[in-house]
């Protein structure tokens, strides 16, 4: 227990994607989480995002995220092709230049909360660790 007198049930792992070039959350972008533990890379969950741009439930729920090296994958190239191209924005390419973005990052500990979110466009990504 915590000085509060709260248990502490370990973290979990959550994500959300937003589309900077529109300026709003991508609704339907299909995230695959994946652990990796040498060279074996074994799924672990999937998901597709809201409309805020969050999956309805956590990746990884409190308490079961376990210290290691994961992988996000995020199926970009279908949300975009499926966005009208405002006047005056460039057309999407075709082939598009991201397809699927993967993100690998290290849980230290795994009492945390892991939040790893998605800024993208159709041509660059950025990512941080929230909270």
């Amino acid at each position: 227990m915590n000085g509060a007198g709260v248990e502490r049930v370990g973290g979990g792992l959550s994500t959300h994607v937003l589309d900077t070039a529109l300026g709003r959350p991508a609704r339907g972008v299909r995230v695959e989480l994946f652990g990796i533990w040498g060279q074996e890379r074994r799924a672990l969950a999937e998901a597709v995002t809201n409309a805020d741009g969050r999956t309805d439930i956590p990746l990884v729920a409190r308490g079961e995220l376990q210290a290691g090296t994961y992988e996000l994958s995020f199926h970009v190239a279908p949300y975009f092709a499926a966005q009208p191209a405002s006047q005056g924005d460039a057309p999407a390419a075709d082939p598009p230049f991201l397809d699927v973005v993967t993100l690998r990052f290290t849980v230290a500990d795994p009492a945390q909360h892991y939040h790893v979110p998605l800024l993208v466009t159709p041509w660059s990504y950025s990512t941080y660790r929230g909270s």
